[in-house]
């Protein structure tokens, strides 16, 4: 009896393992990663001369990406030697006014490089690092940093002076009389000892000697426990701006490492949840002429205590900001900045009189969900904006007609106007050289697709430079004549060509990056279709079909992570393994969809803010929908229906069996959220606002809450040092489960993994258990 139980068992895991695999693919190649498919180059720059491209690149599958530069009179790449490593010219240099020198450092070190002469100086070898050096507007002068303050290196004499003077403390001074009374002490004592008063006529005597004679210094700035950054020096040399953030005192999470090499269990700390205390930020001035300093006055900005819902009432006082960048205009004269409310709620751009320190709004963006999309900064105020050739217009990018779109504002008169329009997104948006025309980067063939295009600095019709369907990383080179693109299909993984700047040239391959075993193999390509929501809105999906003599009626639905991303396009996906995996799974019958569900990006403003305040509503809803249109369209089983996904996808899996479980029969939840007060705070609270001000939100959107409802089987899949969602997530799941006394649940845990894999046996184990899922429950 014994025996035969072992035989049924040992056959159960035979065919689990092997048998049931019907594909050519095997997940144990698959989970390779790129050392399966092909390291495919990356870190693309040019050289200042426009000759050689530089870039990683791993060929020859050795441990690490290695440096190659591909020259164009050769027309021929090779391996960059640890001297030419060493020699070439980082990607990060700044000319002078008239491009005949550039500055930069390396290791920590500055150097000048005579573009006529070709050679190279270097200018410091110190302990210490030497960092954001620039040239003066005259070329006569070199300012970087060093230890936390600003120097100015004149070449003219050699001359090194120091601009600012941050000190953390501030030195006590001795006590001077406060009252009347003190005073009346001073003056007796003088009168009482001759001694006191021959020291005090000498002490003013030294002091008289002395006029006129002292060394000017910066005035000495104190910063407390305050971190000083983003410095920059005005063009005319009188002010210096800088950044203060107070940091903030925040309970940062413990993640133990069980496996280690000492045997004993180690922690290291991890980001605090959203919700709690955040650093905060001030602007500062620093005028050298005056010598003092002096912050941004924020009060004047249109909206800064207009609270919004759901912090209304709530909240008081000035509304806290995040600060970006500083943009000088091209004649040195004006000043632009953006700042980004910490609520998330608006962004502004501001011109600074930097004399005053008053800001003057040109543009304020305001979103009841939050300010994000393409080149406007979703997270931090990073957006992409800067001063026009004529000095007195803006361009900056904005979601007003409900996509990301460039416009220009008018520093006198305010007015904006829109440089392009349409149902699309613009990715990228930068100047020609010659300050003529623009060059693009957007979705406007297909939300699926990045072309490049060109366009009049005045906005009008703008022309294609690049074809191929997929998408186009256009990298130009500096003189702008030629174009080096990184581009990828759904089922071609990246690869460099290059072609001129000319819309009617060809684009010739570079790098041959795929290896033997992947090329040996017939990837399905998969059809981007669309099907219609619940509520009416177009959603767009990646579909992947068996063939017809092997299709077993189950379907499983795929989830990406990070929410606010893109899957269902036409080119070759960040989720390689997974599109590797579901040709693994249509060979074995199944029918995949992966869908773009509300809150991913592609599609505008309406679609990004689709899940605010309910996170696992519309977005799950896109899920189930998905589903339906599957068994209404491809003869899918109802009954037959899987879904898996990885953090975002995980906590919409949770969702899904807890919340919908007779649509979905199993899932597979990878490193999810269980309960979003758990999470980082610049992430979530964009959607959900904090726990506190808005506790509904976060009970609807976190699965924990909704565990009761499991009926389907569930494996949970978590990385143990995962430092974004933490283990903690799953624990806490692990035990509601347990409490609730559900017994349809399983998980495996990753004692070495992060949030992201990088061991392809955590890899294979992970994708052999969803597959196992599958093959059990689906069929």
């Amino acid at each position: 009896m014994k025996k035969s139980v072992l035989i049924t068992i040992a056959l159960f895991f035979t065919l689990g393992l092997n048998a049931q695999n019907k594909s050519q693919l095997k997940l144990t190649d698959i989970m390779q990663g790129q050392k399966f498919t092909g390291y495919w180059p990356d870190n693309i720059y040019w050289a200042y001369d426009s000759k050689t491209i530089y870039f990683e690149w791993n060929p020859e599958q050795e441990i690490l990406m290695q440096w190659y530069g591909y020259s164009l009179d050769k027309k021929s790449f090779h391996k960059l030697s640890e001297k030419e490593l060493q020699n070439r010219l980082p990607k990060n240099y700044k000319y002078n006014a008239d491009k005949s020198k550039m500055i930069y450092t390396r290791n920590g070190d500055l150097y000048v490089f005579d573009v006529a002469s070709k050679s190279e100086k270097q200018l410091t070898n110190t302990i210490g690092f030497e960092s954001e050096p620039e040239f003066s507007s005259d070329g006569k002068k070199i300012f970087y940093q060093l230890e936390k303050n600003m120097f100015e290196w004149n070449t003219q004499n050699n001359l090194i002076t120091q601009l600012t003077n941050f000190q953390i403390k501030e030195t006590k001074k001795s006590k001077s009389a406060e009252n009347e009374q003190d005073k009346w002490l001073i003056e007796d004592r003088a009168k009482l000892f001759t001694v006191l008063s021959e020291n005090a006529e000498l002490s003013k005597a030294k002091a008289a000697q002395h006029i006129g004679t002292e060394v000017k210094r910066p005035a000495a700035i104190y910063t407390g426990s305050s971190m000083v950054w983003g410095m920059e020096i005005s063009p005319d040399e009188r002010f210096i701006t800088y950044v203060k953030m107070i940091r903030a005192n925040a309970i940062r999470t413990e993640v133990p490492d069980y496996v280690t090499k000492s045997g004993y269990v180690k922690s290291e700390k991890a980001r605090s949840k959203v919700g709690s205390e955040q650093s905060t930020f001030e602007f500062w001035i620093f005028d050298r002429q005056e010598n003092k300093a002096y912050p941004l006055n924020t009060s004047t900005i249109d909206g800064i205590t207009e609270w919004p819902e759901p912090y209304t009432g709530k909240v008081d006082g000035e509304r806290k900001l995040t600060i970006g960048a500083l943009k000088y205009s091209n004649d040195g004269k004006k000043a632009a900045l953006v700042v980004r409310s910490q609520d998330n709620k608006d962004l502004w751009f501001l011109q600074i009189d930097l004399v005053s320190g008053n800001p003057t709004v040109l543009n304020r963006q305001t979103d009841k969900a939050w300010i994000g999309g393409p080149g406007i900064g979703s997270y931090w105020p990073n957006s992409n904006f800067g001063w026009m050739p004529d000095n007195e217009n803006l361009y900056f990018q904005w979601e007003k007609t409900g996509y990301s779109h460039l416009y220009t504002v008018n520093s006198k008169s305010k007015k904006t106007k829109a440089l392009t329009k349409g149902k699309f997104e613009v990715y990228e948006a930068y100047l020609s050289k010659d300050k003529t025309k623009w060059y693009l980067l957007t979705n406007e063939v297909h939300p699926g697709e990045r072309q490049f295009y060109s366009m009049p600095i005045k906005g009008g019709d703008m022309t294609r430079i690049t074809k191929a369907e997929g998408y186009n990383n256009v990298i130009l080179s500096p003189d702008e004549k030629q174009m080096a693109i990184r581009y990828s299909s759904s089922t071609e993984p990246w690869e460099l060509f290059i072609k001129t700047n000319d819309a009617s040239a060809s684009a010739v391959k570079i790098t041959q990056s795929q290896s033997e075993a992947f090329k040996a193999y017939s990837w399905h390509k998969p059809e981007v279709i669309t099907f219609k929501a619940a509520d009416g809105e177009k959603v767009y999906a990646r579909l992947y079909q068996p063939k017809s003599e092997v299709k077993n009626k189950a379907a499983v639905v795929f989830v990406h992570g990070a929410g606010y991303l893109q899957n269902a396009h036409k080119y070759w996906s960040n989720y390689y393994r997974e599109m590797m995996f579901h040709n693994l799974l249509i060979d074995n019958g199944y029918t995949v969809l992966d869908i773009d569900y509300r809150g991913s990006s592609g599609y505008g403003r309406d679609w990004r803010t689709g899940i605010y305040q309910h996170m696992g509503g519309k977005d799950l809803s896109d899920q189930v929908d998905g589903a339906k249109f599957l068994v209404d369209n491809y003869d899918i089983d109802a009954k037959r229906i899987g879904m898996y996904g990885g953090s975002y996808g995980g906590f919409i899996t949770l969702m899904a069996m807890f919340n919908t479980p007779d649509v979905f029969k199993c899932g597979a939840a990878l490193r999810s959220v269980t309960n979003w007060s758990n999470y980082n705070h610049g992430y979530t609270v964009n959607i959900l606002n904090t726990p506190v001000v808005d506790p509904e939100a976060y009970r609807r959107s976190s699965p924990i809450y909704f565990a009761e409802g499991l009926k389907g089987h569930l494996l949970i899949l978590h990385g143990m040092k995962d430092d974004n969602v933490h283990f903690q997530d799953v624990v806490d799941l692990n035990q509601r489960l347990i409490e609730l006394g559900k017994s349809n649940w399983e998980m495996a845990l990753f004692p070495l993994e992060r949030h992201s894999f990088k061991h392809p046996t955590s890899w294979t184990d992970e994708y052999r258990r969803i597959f196992e899922l599958f093959e059990k429950q689906l069929k």
